[in-house]
């Protein structure tokens, strides 16, 4: 009997048949290894299915030994137990069982029924060697108001291009707002206990960070159309989570002020001011007890802020100098604690005795740009600039509001760590204060309706993405309230008072008589240099007349 001929890639070789059987035999077995792997991997993925299997067979069983009665029993039993946990624990009724089915549901016929068409259609399919990588759909978590899609990308991809397709991806799947995220969006939970060591190694793996995830966050009931109602005052305000509003997703917006300064921006009547009471009011009962101090400027003569007078420390609204003189205080106090902390503290720890000293100011722009006088202009930018830039570590820290954030207008603006961006009139202005890219990547703040007085995009620590929220609204009468219940004690060092202006002795001639000068003109600088002020004051006719 002759040996078959086998041909290996264009090459006719002679081979017997235990040689042809053991390599058939070999390859038959690598590929049910890998396919065993594969199943494996699968069922690990999947665990949670396990449970449904299981009942699966187990109502396959019963129903061929018992026939529906059984079955009618658990779903008896079921919805009782169901209607006794709902009236009992609501909470984590919802959590467990209602939003997991209306996950699963969605997950199936929402996404993962249109997701190859609506992948293709915007654009995030690659082509390659004569096929398609579409991104694969790992998991839908719902809440209250989201839906969280975790997807793999495939190789080739980056986020930009999920940040620019995220429009189109909201309106395809039926919503609004999409918000992409390049990173994992809970951090690892804080392990305590026998058992943490291990529980910390599998949170390791789980919580490990992968490239090549992008998450995808769907909107879909928008809570921020309502007014958010004012948040409880906190008995001792936690200076690195301070509630302020409420996020998109539900969950209350904590601004971090500890060591960092704010810059508000935002368009004429769309809640600079829901901004900075909300801060305030978060503050409060630090205000009362000593903790903190405010420093509030309002250069708009008192329209924002004086009704809440007794929350501050001191107060300036009608005198350029003085609040120039507000600046100097703070950047006195500033250098007194550098000398106290030097080498011994990176950052002030607030205290009674060595408060946190907030210095509010309503409109930073009026102080930087429209001022009138050049001297004093000069003095609050210096003042501004040391605070800035050396007053976070200090406790000495700047809140500052304005209606124009570009550079020539709030020359400060980069030493603001923390921007919050409400409404704004231009598309350029979102760059400039959030950075460049936010606009890209998901602030869309110049789109912002006149109906949503109080809205924002700001940055959450660790992540690059913006994040929708809305402040609280405070009324006036709350206001009052506020500054009747939560009034600052005296200040240590008090306001300083305007000494009355002292008139200068008239300039006399060499014949006695008074030398004539007009009165200057109020304007914001002199038409000419002192120098030759002073030569024109002094440069007289010999015989003593009239200067030239």
């Amino acid at each position: 009997m002759r040996a078959p001929r086998v041909n290996f890639r264009r090459f006719q070789i002679t081979a017997p048949w235990p040689l042809v059987w053991t390599f058939t035999a070999v390859f038959l077995l690598a590929r049910l290894a890998v396919l065993l792997a594969r199943l494996s991997v699968a069922a690990v993925r999947h665990w949670r299915a396990w449970p449904v299997v299981a009942l699966v067979l187990l109502a396959v069983d019963a129903y061929r030994d018992h026939g529906w009665w059984p079955h009618l029993l658990v779903v008896i039993v079921a919805a009782v137990s169901g209607i006794v946990w709902w009236w009992r624990g609501r909470e984590s009724f919802h959590r467990l069982v209602v939003l997991r089915a209306v996950s699963c549901w969605r997950r199936l016929w929402v996404y993962r029924r249109q997701w190859h068409e609506v992948m293709s259609l915007c654009g995030l399919v690659k082509k390659y060697d004569g096929g398609e990588k579409v991104p694969t759909l790992l998991s839908v978590r719902c809440t209250y108001a989201t839906d969280e899609l975790v997807l793999r990308m495939p190789r080739g991809q980056n986020p930009e291009v999920y940040h620019k397709a995220a429009r189109d991806l909201a309106y395809s799947f039926g919503t609004r707002h999409c918000r992409v995220f390049s990173g994992r969006r809970q951090a690892p939970p804080l392990r305590a206990g026998r058992l943490a060591w291990l529980l910390r190694l599998i949170d390791r793996v789980r919580f490990r960070d992968r490239p090549r995830h992008v998450w995808l966050v769907f909107i879909r009931r928008d809570p921020l159309t309502r007014i958010v109602a004012p948040l409880p005052v906190p008995t001792r305000p936690d200076f690195a989570a301070l509630p302020l509003g409420l996020r998109e997703d539900l969950a209350v917006y904590c601004l971090r002020l500890l060591a960092t300064h704010v810059l508000i921006g935002g368009a004429t009547r769309m809640g600079k001011g829901s901004v900075i009471w909300s801060l305030i009011r978060s503050l409060a009962a630090g205000i009362r007890s000593g903790l903190v101090r405010v420093w509030a400027i309002d250069p708009k003569g008192g329209m924002e802020l004086a009704i809440g007078r007794s929350l501050f420390s001191r107060y300036v609204d009608d005198d350029w100098s003085r609040m120039a003189d507000l600046l100097d205080d703070a950047v006195a106090r500033m250098r007194a604690r550098q000398q106290i902390l030097r080498g011994k503290a990176r950052v002030h720890t607030p205290t009674v005795d060595e408060p946190l000293i907030v210095v509010v100011i309503d409109e930073i722009a009026a102080l930087l740009a429209y001022l009138p006088d050049n001297e004093i202009r000069n003095r609050i930018a210096q003042s501004l600039g040391l605070l800035l830039s050396q007053g976070a570590g200090l406790g000495v820290l700047v809140v500052a509001a304005t209606q124009d954030p570009r550079k020539e207008v709030v020359s400060v603006r980069d030493l603001f760590p923390t921007r919050i961006a409400l409404g704004l009139t231009e598309r350029g202005h979102v760059d400039l204060l959030l950075g460049d890219g936010a606009r890209d990547r998901g602030a869309l703040a110049d789109q912002i309706p006149l109906s949503g007085k109080g809205v924002a995009y700001v940055l959450l620590d660790g992540q690059p993405e913006p994040a929708r929220v809305r402040f609280s609204f405070i009324s006036d009468d709350l206001i009052r309230e506020m500054a009747a219940t939560f009034p600052a004690p005296a200040d240590a060092q008090p306001e300083p008072i305007a000494a009355p202006a002292q008139r200068k002795p008239a300039r006399t001639n060499g014949n006695g008589g008074r030398t004539y000068r007009p009165t200057p003109s109020k304007q914001s600088a002199p038409l000419l240099p002192p120098s030759l002020l002073n030569a024109l004051d002094l440069d007289t006719t010999p015989s003593g007349g009239d200067p030239r």
